[in-house]
């Protein structure tokens, strides 16, 4: 990779960066409607519009669920209870479903762990993120683990970047960011002073994406041939 040569810090994101589910979460939600015997009222992107926002306030990842489910579907018109039964039966779901890395995860996670010091800055449960982490085989590789909206503001503050440099004994000046989201972690990233590197989760890349990153790349793979 062609970076300064001071950068000795490289962080990544987790989920939809380095490792996915095997089914989409909007497959998963409409089965969840399915088998709670409700009618689908919102879609998948409104739950990842709020998701955040019940991330300080939330004890584990249902908790969260059932709280978002439920104010999503009171403002579609129907009662609390039922969204909490779709968060039920979407827990369910997610629990029988494999946890996959995505391509080149491993590959240049293992190659950067040879060349820098690495860190993980993730929006979610500790408990969930480090099995995550454990299912594709990278437990091991990052120094500091950073669950923002738990051990810290969520993403996009600065304080989880903050915090991830601190722990890394590093500044941003000197730091990366990977993620696969403008809103989270490009944001994020631009709010701490790190230079970033976008790999959207999704083929459809606007021409002047907002915040702008330092980098777009099309996939994890093509972290691991320079130039970028």
């Amino acid at each position: 990779m062609t970076e300064p040569t001071d950068t000795d810090v490289v962080c990544f994101d987790l989920d939809d960066t380095l490792c996915t589910y095997s089914q989409d979460g909007a497959a998963v939600l409409s089965a969840a409607f399915e088998r709670a015997g409700v009618s689908q009222c919102w879609d998948i992107g409104a739950y990842y519009d709020r998701y955040r926002d019940y991330l300080a306030d939330s004890t584990d990842i249902l908790d969260l669920r059932r709280q978002c489910f439920g104010d999503l579907t009171v403002a579609a018109g129907h009662d609390r209870a039922a969204g909490e039964a779709v968060a039920d039966a979407f827990e369910e779901l997610r629990d029988q479903e494999r946890i996959e890395p995505l391509p080149g995860a491993r590959r240049v996670v293992d190659q950067f762990a040879g060349e820098y010091r690495l860190g993980l800055i993730t929006n979610g449960p500790p408990e969930m993120q480090r099995t995550k982490l454990e299912a594709i085989g990278l437990d091991d590789r990052f120094e500091t683990v950073v669950c923002a909206g738990y051990d810290t503001a969520p993403k996009p503050a600065a304080e989880p970047f903050d915090l991830a440099l601190e722990q890394l004994e590093s500044t941003p000046e000197r730091a990366v960011y990977i993620g696969n989201s403008l809103s989270s972690d490009i944001a994020g990233a631009r709010t701490a002073g790190l230079r970033s590197v976008w790999i959207p989760a999704t083929g459809d890349v606007p021409s002047e994406p907002t915040p702008e990153p330092t980098h777009t790349l099309g996939s994890l793979e093509e972290l691991a041939t320079p130039p970028w």
